[in-house]
């Protein structure tokens, strides 16, 4: 320290920054002027920050684990006790990566992205600032390059301007001044021009601030609900009634398990208002204040449903065994890099971003050679790129074990001889018996395969689970289950003495497992209600007997959670008593089977 006192002092330019790399092993000698070790530490961060100068205290763990020694144990506790001066930084690290990462990190100045009121209630307010708490590293952008210019030239910028001139369409000789142009939308095959007038007058004008929404659940906000990057709301520095109300309030929020829902609009006139989530977050150390960490949430429309088959529907065959559920689970849990009992891999505020600097390696060899290959990756960011080859090791007897569960069978193919071609196509012309064959054995490529766009009336439950499989277009699902509810009232409306009541059975069971699979209990549910109305009691009473025998019945919460129908509720919807009390209700109006008096007369 006095050696870079002498040589960087005051009136020289130049950063005094100093570098200690320690195991934390060394014993530290006593003062000779009787001061404790603490008092030291304190006289020796007065002095730098007396001079301006920084401290970056880098201690390297051992590899003896858990046990630390007690002149370890002391010198860890000055370090943090240094820390509290705001020249000094302490890291503590376990690998070579995580030292480079320590030592090399690129500091960033924090901007505050809002300050201002934080709107509890329209009488109550918080001072808060707003800051970046994790920002995307974004790639230099490449401008374009001229060659034109003459290489000697001294005031050569090589910049490559770009004009635009709008052309009248009925002359295109004739160039369309700023006032004489509007703006035009497309609105379908037509553009509807819109005039700054009118644009400026149906723009959302929004006015700064931050308003609570209210409070909910912390688990009913998912993780994978969060967009873009995080914020830091902290109280106003130096504002002690705002850091009192923030930790109060952060305070009672995690012991309750809550989070905040609120509205932001961070700059006077901002084009998107931002719905996030705060999340309390309680300070650890002496001197920090509690603060709340800011997610965006999506709106409606940002919000996409992928729907997926439910694997727990699946036959028994496909189904995983207890074997090889437990050899995925022990595969899944050694790859943790964060596990519970060590210390995280890969520790991002510890590891290096290689974007950049893989960026600037090609960007130099392709500029001193066009077609040369991409340059080797640099020895320091191999591990921080390529997986961990300790890890890889010790997980090594897992990753066969789970091979071996998940052994690879080839398929024989089966030579078929001239003439089963005509045989087979003679069993496909038997009609609806055809029609009604086991659907355990269609497999999804299949179904996939085909790319059925309706539901026949030959085969409706094939046509059916191929349309569900389609995904091309998210119409197919609801398009599916439309036509479906619609063929099997046709079914049942044409029905002779229950001659479509089979193949009705055979659809209302596909559509149920269609529903659950698909997560639309809703629509099955309000169907199958319908049906019950249109049954019970009346013509189609056999129908709905069968109904009851067959035990279809509404779509529980434990099939699908989207379901608003409880499963004590499911099984009580077919009971026979129930079924009974609707039949014996006196009809208003008798029903008279139109086909069977038609089929009556002609008889």
């Amino acid at each position: 320290m006095d050696m870079l006192i002498k040589k960087a002092g005051p009136g020289k330019k130049g950063n005094k920054h100093i570098f200690l790399i320690t195991d934390g092993e060394s014993f530290v000698k006593d003062s000779a002027e009787d001061e404790t070790k603490e008092e030291q530490v304190d006289k020796l961060a007065m002095r730098l920050f007396e001079h301006g100068m920084k401290l970056d205290a880098v201690v390297v763990k051992s590899k003896s684990g858990f046990y630390k020694s007690k002149v370890r144990l002391e010198n860890e506790s000055l370090l943090k006790r240094f820390a509290r001066c705001p020249q000094v930084e302490v890291a503590f690290v376990d690998t070579a990566t995580s030292l480079l990462g320590a030592i090399k990190p690129r500091h960033i100045t924090p901007v505050t992205l809002y300050r201002g009121d934080l709107e509890l209630t329209p009488n109550m307010t918080v001072k808060v600032w707003v800051y970046k708490k994790v920002a995307e590293e974004r790639l230099p952008t490449l401008k374009k390059y001229s060659d034109k210019a003459p290489s000697g030239a001294p005031h050569a910028t090589h910049e490559v301007k770009m004009d635009i001139e709008y052309k009248s369409m009925e002359d295109p000789d004739k160039t369309v001044p700023p006032d004489q142009r509007t703006k035009a939308y497309q609105y379908g095959p037509q553009l509807v021009p819109i005039s700054s007038v009118v644009e400026d007058a149906l723009k959302l004008k929004t006015e700064k601030g931050v308003k609570l929404i209210g409070f909910t659940d912390a688990s009913n906000v998912s993780r994978h609900y969060y967009m873009k990057e995080a914020n830091i709301f902290i109280p106003e520095p130096g504002n002690s009634k705002s850091i009192l109300a923030f930790s109060a309030l952060a305070r009672a929020m995690k012991q309750l398990d809550k989070v905040a829902i609120v509205r932001c609009v961070w700059r006077q006139g901002q084009a998107g208002v931002v719905i996030g989530v705060l999340t309390p977050y309680i300070a650890a150390e002496e001197n920090f204040p509690d603060c709340f960490y800011f997610n965006i949430l999506p709106f409606m429309e940002d919000a996409r449903e992928f729907p997926f088959k439910s694997l727990d529907n699946l036959p028994s065959n496909m189904q995983p065994s207890i074997s090889q559920q437990e050899a995925a689970d022990k595969l899944v849990k050694l790859f943790d890099l964060a596990p519970e009992d060590q210390e995280e891999r890969l520790s991002p505020e510890r590891t290096l971003n290689p974007v950049l600097q893989r960026w600037y390696q090609f960007l130099h060899h392709k500029h001193m050679d066009a077609g040369a290959e991409g340059p080797p990756l640099d020895d320091a960011l191999r591990t921080v790129v390529e997986p961990d080859q300790e890890l890889v090791t010790e997980v090594e007897f897992v990753i066969k074990s789970f091979n071996n569960q998940f052994v690879l069978k080839p398929i024989e193919e089966k030579h078929k001889r001239h003439g089963e071609f005509w045989k087979e196509k003679e069993e496909e012309r038997k009609g609806d018996d055809s029609a009604m064959e086991d659907v355990s054995q269609i497999s999804f490529d299949s179904l996939t395969a085909r790319k059925v766009s309706a539901i026949g009336s030959i085969q409706p439950v094939q046509d059916f689970e191929a349309m569900l499989a389609r995904r091309d277009s998210d119409e197919w699902v609801p398009k599916a289950i439309r036509e479906m509810k619609k063929l099997i009232i046709d079914l049942l409306d044409s029905a002779y003495k229950g001659n479509t009541y089979e193949k009705s059975m055979s659809c209302l069971s596909a559509l149920r497992k269609g529903c659950v699979e698909q997560g639309e209990p809703l629509e099955f549910n309000s169907f199958l209600r319908d049906l019950a109305s249109k049954c019970r009691g009346k013509r189609l009473n056999d129908f709905w007997d069968l109904v009851l025998d067959r035990r279809i019945t509404l779509i529980n919460k434990e099939e699908a959670p989207d379901s608003d129908v409880s499963e004590e509720e499911a099984l009580a919807f077919i009971s026979k008593e129930r079924a009974a009390e609707v039949a014996r209700e006196p009809a208003q109006e008798e029903e008279i089977d139109e086909m069977e008096a038609l089929l009556g007369e002609v008889v």
